[in-house]
């Protein structure tokens, strides 16, 4: 096999890990339901997916989870406490802990921030400063 099919191999694995990432980020991460989805062992799976993106399976279950948390946070709907929640976070700490590590803010200065245009928006059709 050349160097070349090795690589689109490569690709073409790690693609459909980040689909069933993002189709089961609510859950659980486990390395062994992804692998076993993909047909594929777990070592195996880890090395090619870091080679391929520079990051690891559960950085990018992570951030896949904080992605859905922002969006759910950019609305006013729901608390805090809510969005991790339904983004697939076991706990609040842990919640504001990952997301803190990946965006470098809390959840609450993020949706503060995604916000703070419509609030700016609304001043502005009010005439006010």
């Amino acid at each position: 096999m050349s160097t070349g099919k090795k690589q689109d191999a490569g690709e073409r694995l790690t693609q459909a890990a980040k689909e069933y990432i993002e189709a089961h980020s609510a859950e659980k991460f486990s390395l062994q339901a992804i692998a076993g989805a993909l047909y594929v062992n777990g070592s195996y799976l880890l090395r090619v997916f870091k080679a391929h993106t520079g990051h690891t399976l559960l950085w990018y279950h992570n951030y896949t989870r904080c992605e859905k948390a922002k969006a759910l946070l950019a609305s006013e709907e729901g608390n805090i406490s809510q969005a991790g929640e339904e983004a697939g976070f076991a706990s609040s700490s842990h919640f504001s802990h990952v997301f803190r590590k990946l965006t470098g803010m809390s959840p609450s200065e993020y949706r503060a921030q995604a916000l703070q245009p419509e609030a700016d928006d609304a001043q502005a059709a009010n005439g006010s400063c």
